[in-house]
């Protein structure tokens, strides 16, 4: 099959880094089609009958997969998709990618060897999950309570991620490429919940619990098994120090330095997004 356009297909297309990258697509009057279950044609990864409408006509895909590729059957859906891609007549794939995820890791291999050209689009920590994520909760009330300790993590701002990947996405050069994007400098969790208590001038805690009794705090808040094993699996396991190191992804292709959590925090403090009476 012969694509005959330009369109961009964005998976995750409202998510935090896909709604990004189609905002910065549309930009550039880029051809951007957003996959997501509302969309029209929807896109659905549980529901493989939705990927062909979703795929018809695409050149280029940002692939980004729900909940995440650590996930089991996470390697089984990316192969199913990449062939349905190839039949499709995509022609390039950048797939977004977890630092220190062995499982992860597969799903790259996948992409790499489905014979279309390929970007690896690997992230740190995201700054976001602090204002977008889980844990914005946690910044509200006033206490944030995790399973981690002292580990040093190079958050990465999701405007870098959706940088990136748009470059990847619209430009020439980053065919076999895998990026490695991490903030400037390593952060605990207590300081980055320190820096997000300077930003907004409000009194935010830190503190440190068990995996256990944060697995049966999250089991009694009605989260399912799943989700639960998956979030120990990421404070225990991939955070466990291996991914204390920043790396120069950011650099490499947009020529800058990323953007650092302080930055992050302060523009985030300004929309009121951890102000307790407007959220």
């Amino acid at each position: 099959m012969t694509v005959n356009s330009n369109k961009i297909l964005v998976l995750g297309g409202t998510g935090k880094t896909g709604r990004r990258i189609v905002d910065l697509l549309r930009a550039r009057d880029a051809d951007v089609r957003v996959g997501s279950r509302g969309a029209d044609p929807g896109f659905d990864w549980e529901d493989p009958a939705t990927w062909a409408p979703a795929l018809r006509d695409v050149d280029k895909v940002y692939v980004s997969f729900f909940p995440d590729l650590a996930v089991p059957g996470a390697p089984a859906a990316i192969r199913a998709f990449t062939e349905a891609a190839a039949s499709a007549g995509v022609r390039h794939l950048v797939l977004l990618s977890g630092r220190g995820e062995e499982e992860a890791q597969v799903c790259e291999g996948v992409v790499a060897d489905s014979g279309i050209a390929w970007t690896v689009v690997r992230a740190s920590w995201f700054s976001q999950n602090f204002s977008e994520g889980y844990l914005v909760g946690p910044v509200l009330e006033g206490q944030v309570v995790l399973p981690v300790g002292d580990v040093g993590e190079p958050f990465v701002d999701a405007e870098d991620i959706a940088e990136v990947a748009v470059a990847a996405l619209t430009e020439d050069g980053h065919h076999g490429q895998t990026y490695e994007l991490t903030g400037p400098r390593l952060l605990t969790f207590a300081g980055a919940v320190a820096e997000i208590a300077a930003a907004t001038g409000r009194r935010v805690d830190f503190a440190t619990v068990g995996a256990d009794e944060y697995a049966k705090a999250l089991e009694e808040a009605g989260l399912p098994a799943g989700d639960v094993d998956f979030l120990i699996y990421l404070f225990t396991t991939v955070l466990d120090g291996r991914n204390a190191r920043v790396e120069d992804g950011v650099r490499r292709v947009l020529g800058r330095a990323p953007r650092d959590f302080a930055d992050y925090a302060r523009a985030t403090a300004a929309t009121g997004a951890w102000n307790p009476e407007t959220s």
